[in-house]
């Protein structure tokens, strides 16, 4: 008997048809990593009435002595490892140590979720990641079309993430239209669940631990549809004590916390209308924290507050799109995560647009006129005005 080759068995032929079927392959694990990312370039001195307004939280080419300034440069692994495990990896390759050190690779995302039924609609997500508060805090900075998170909502949560454990769900439907949301260029926020809450660390992301109390956090959100529009509108809040970093305090202040403990707690709603095309999105929340008192050189569990109000629509044409956009913000409370637990009070208006003219590329302008009382116990007197126009060059992969 004569022996088979090797193409023979791998291959089997039809007795209809003249056609080879390949022998099926079991698929691996890795087929089913992606890759992909974005990469965001900024000049902030246009038009510049007053080189001394800044903006730490923003982005740190503001001001004087500010230039070309690589603001992001993320390259995201995700993965469908199995039909209920899935992973995300995302490290930024340009955060910023300092003013005067750029370009160094940083942690942002390290998670995965386990599903706990065959849709996944129950879910559980472990490690680092965004803490499901705001809105605009989860709508990643490659979907968002003003260049920076406003004030009020984003000095809740460093950098928007931090270490711990949440619990999602959602049913399937909705999971897919928070899906779809995203993928239509409709800037929505991602896949957070109808209900989320867990907890986490509190004090930032790539920060340790600090004390022997754990943040909590809950948030609620329900999206829906009234005729042609999608409408979204949520509640969310958090509670926790957070520990003021000593290397972050002047030497000289007063009367801080022993254990420089803080009471640490806020409320939001959020409400959101997507832009088909018409848009409209609103966030306030209020809530206490530490915050530098200039009369006294003290630090303080003082009251904070604000939000912002965003209009925007939403023009496709010749397989472009513009987006022209407006919006107002206001906060008036301490930034435990700076100098000092920094105080502000912030008046901000913003006005332009996000053009996408290929797929793979966006270019946003925004003009600012700003107004900024900014106090810690190198600066107790320091109230900051002037105009800006910004621009931003986006590529996506």
């Amino acid at each position: 008997m004569a022996l088979k080759s090797n193409a023979q068995i791998d291959t089997v032929k039809t007795t209809t048809e003249n056609k080879s079927i390949p022998a099926k392959i079991d698929k691996k694990w890795y087929d089913n990593i992606g890759i992909r990312g974005y990469t965001q370039v900024r000049y902030n001195r246009l038009l510049e009435t007053n080189e001394n307004l800044g903006c730490e939280q923003c982005d740190r080419s503001w001001g004087k002595d500010g230039g070309f300034f690589l603001r992001r440069m993320r390259v995201i692994l995700y993965g469908q490892v199995s039909k209920q495990v899935y992973f995300y990896v995302q490290p930024d390759l340009a955060s910023s140590a300092s003013s005067d050190r750029l370009h160094f690779a940083q942690l942002r995302d390290a998670y995965f979720d386990i599903g706990l039924d065959k849709d996944n609609e129950y879910r559980f997500r472990i490690g680092q990641s965004k803490i499901p508060y705001g809105f605009e805090n989860m709508q990643s900075s490659q979907n968002r079309i003003p260049l920076d998170r406003n004030d009020a909502l984003n000095s809740a949560v460093a950098n928007e993430r931090d270490l711990g454990v949440f619990f999602y769900w959602a049913p399937k439907k909705y999971r897919e239209l928070f899906s779809e949301l995203v993928k239509s260029g409709l800037k929505g926020s991602g896949d957070y669940g109808i209900v989320g809450f867990g907890a986490y660390n509190g004090q930032g992301a790539n920060n340790p631990e600090a004390n022997n109390d754990l943040h909590v956090v809950a948030r609620a959100t329900y999206p829906f549809k009234v005729k042609n529009q999608i409408i979204e509108a949520g509640i969310q809040g958090y509670t926790g004590q957070y520990v003021l970093l000593k290397s972050n305090l002047s030497t000289g202040v007063l009367n801080a916390n022993e254990d420089l403990n803080y009471l640490d707690q806020r409320i939001a709603a959020s409400f959101i209308i997507y832009p088909k095309p018409f848009g409209f999105q609103t966030e306030y929340n209020i809530g206490k924290g530490p915050e530098f008192n200039p009369t006294t050189s003290t630090i303080e569990n003082s009251s904070l507050e604000g939000g912002y109000a965003q209009f925007m629509y939403k023009l496709d044409f010749n397989e472009q799109t513009l987006i022209p956009f407006a919006r107002y913000q206001y906060y008036d409370g301490g930034k435990k995560y700076e100098r000092d637990a920094r105080s502000y009070k912030v008046n901000d208006f913003e006005i332009g647009f996000e053009w996408q003219p290929l797929k793979n590329f966006e270019l946003v302008a925004n003009y600012t006129i700003s107004k900024r009382r900014y106090e810690d116990f190198l600066k107790p007197i320091n109230v900051q005005e002037g105009n800006l126009l910004r621009l931003q060059a986006q590529l996506n992969f």
